[in-house]
């Protein structure tokens, strides 16, 4: 035991075992060999956390712990009731063939509506695996598929159904339910539950990839959650679960749904994501960012991620992209160059005087560059809306910055002519907003990706407008598939305006991650030389 150590009246105790941010148990205790070495015995093992000084340990060794330690640690509260819940287990589930036929995935839903035979296979797939990522490509219907399984789960194992979604996607969770007549429990990313029902529940996290780095409050609450004991099963959803082609946005997800590559992050970020040590302004950094060893991730991951695209499970009218080159004239072109020399030169002066990392500057003289070419792009977007609208077409417009949305949504017509939506407007009142497209009560949509390109409906279009691109081919997919999805009514063209090498720049970047995506998500044999960011850009300003 650690002695001899004494704390104010309002802090922790020096000995203590307590449920960690992330749902696993936490030993603290100050530094000694004879608890070190106490320790190091527990099996399954932990490791020592030597900035929260504390030891960390998976729940399965909780009743070892309590055995080792003999009641001579305080355990805190919250770990004392999950304690009572791993000795008071749940009854097991009935077989996975039971299971299916209480889904009845064959049956009319009460709107009348049948599952499509790609969801059927998903929701019998969720039901065969108590942690799952179901990544289906935007526009499947993840959200039926799940509540089907889940339905099932309900009905033969009494579970309550509790659902993570974005706060925006909660009326679109609650129509789909009551079209299975099922009662939700709904939470927001931003405000996640603290517990879960005792009786049990079936965990559904929608825009799961939310959840890609340990650093976030918001990643810790969400794998206390998926480890809780009262978790009957999670089935994470999500279309885009590794959004910048880096396989360590996907290692939180596989810690949730309890995959073996997700008990060791150490080990799973040297092999696939290039993990090593570097030395920066005198401090050892860990760097985790590359990627490596993909074909093998594919291979290990596959038996719980379902990952299909619409080719393959849907026969739509076909999209095409068109590349569209900006011209600018002469006196546009003049401050599209002088603004973009001002902005070089200063990036170049404070490089030279150490004022800032260079990597980090480099970013930011990029987003620059692309806020300037977003706005000498809009009078070209503003004449191919003009023309669409004359021709009687639906058109829906996205960009990554909300000042060159609400410049066009003005140069439009206003509120008169077109929808806007940006993260401005109400949660709840987007919906309503794009309802009004969908009706036909406007013909022109403007929006922000972070807004308009999230859960919505928008298959009245026959046209969309990139501005520009966001960072990740997931952003840029899941956009143009808002409108590509079951319902359109023909063909879709999605237009990229493309002004000089700064656009050239990022489209490249998203077809390189796109490749990496996909060489996790489907099986691929070739990859093609991918640089990093900051290295691009700087050969960018080179050649400027």
């Amino acid at each position: 035991m650690c002695r001899g150590l004494h704390f104010g009246a309002l802090a922790e105790p020096p000995v203590q075992m307590r449920l960690g941010p992330t749902g696993l148990i936490e030993v603290a205790c100050p530094f000694d060999q004879v608890t070190q070495a106490q320790m190091r015995r527990i099996r399954p093992v932990g490791r020592w956390l030597a900035r929260r000084q504390c030891w960390e340990f998976p729940l399965e060794a909780a009743s070892l712990l309590e055995q080792a330690l003999a009641g001579r640690f305080p355990i805190s509260a919250e770990l004392a009731q999950w304690l009572i819940w791993l000795r008071q287990p749940l009854p097991p589930l009935p077989p996975h063939r039971q299971l299916v036929a209480a889904a009845a995935l064959d049956q009319p839903l009460v709107d009348a509506r049948l599952l499509f035979a790609h969801q059927r296979l998903a929701a019998r797939w969720l039901l065969a695996r108590r942690g799952a990522l179901l990544a289906d490509a935007m526009g499947l219907g993840k959200t039926l598929s799940a509540l089907a399984a889940a339905r099932a789960m309900v009905r033969l194992a009494d579970c309550h159904v509790v659902v993570l979604a974005p706060a925006g996607l909660h009326h679109h969770w609650r129509q789909e339910a009551a079209s299975l007549g099922l009662v939700l429990e709904l939470h927001s990313w931003a405000r996640l539950p603290a517990e879960l029902p005792e009786a049990g529940c079936v965990l559904l996290v929608d825009e799961a990839h939310f959840a890609q780095t340990f650093r976030s409050a918001r990643t810790q609450a969400f794998l206390r959650l998926a480890r809780h004991p009262r978790l009957r099963a999670i089935w994470l959803l999500s279309g885009t679960p590794m959004k910048n082609g880096r396989p360590a946005q996907l290692f939180p997800l596989l810690a949730a749904i309890g995959h073996p590559l997700g008990s060791d992050q150490r080990a799973f970020e040297e092999r696939y994501c290039q993990g090593h040590w570097r030395e920066q302004g005198g401090r050892r950094l860990w760097q985790a960012q590359g990627a490596s060893q993909l074909e093998d991730l594919q291979r290990l991951v596959r038996p719980l991620l379902l990952h299909r695209r619409k080719q393959q499970c849907l026969d739509l009218p076909p999209k095409q992209r068109l590349e569209r080159a900006v011209a600018l004239d002469a006196a546009a072109a003049r401050g599209f160059e002088h603004r973009l020399e001002t902005r070089v030169a200063d990036y170049r002066r404070r490089a030279a005087l150490g004022l800032v990392q260079r990597d980090a500057e480099a970013l930011a003289v990029l987003t620059a560059l692309r806020q300037i070419g977003s706005h000498y792009k809009l009078p070209a977007a503003a004449e191919l809306v003009r023309q669409l609208l004359a021709a009687g077409e639906s058109v829906v417009v996205f960009t990554a910055f909300v000042v060159s949305a609400k410049a066009l949504h003005q140069v439009c017509g206003g509120d008169q002519a077109a929808v806007l939506l940006t993260g401005a407007v109400p949660p709840r009142q987007r919906q309503a907003l794009v309802d009004r497209f969908q009706a036909g009560r406007h013909s022109l949509l403007i929006a922000t990706f972070g807004t308009g390109g999230l859960g919505f409906t928008l298959h009245r279009a026959g046209h969309v407008v990139l501005i520009e691109r966001p960072w990740t081919p997931g952003d840029a997919e899941q956009a143009e598939d808002r409108c590509h999805r079951i319902g359109m009514r023909g063909p879709l063209t999605s237009h990229w305006l493309q002004l000089g090498v700064v656009d050239q720049l990022v489209d490249g970047l998203i077809a390189s991650k796109a490749e990496r995506i996909s060489l996790v998500l489907q099986s691929r044999q070739q990859r093609g030389q991918r640089q990093a960011l900051p290295a691009l850009v700087r050969q960018l300003l080179e050649r400027w």
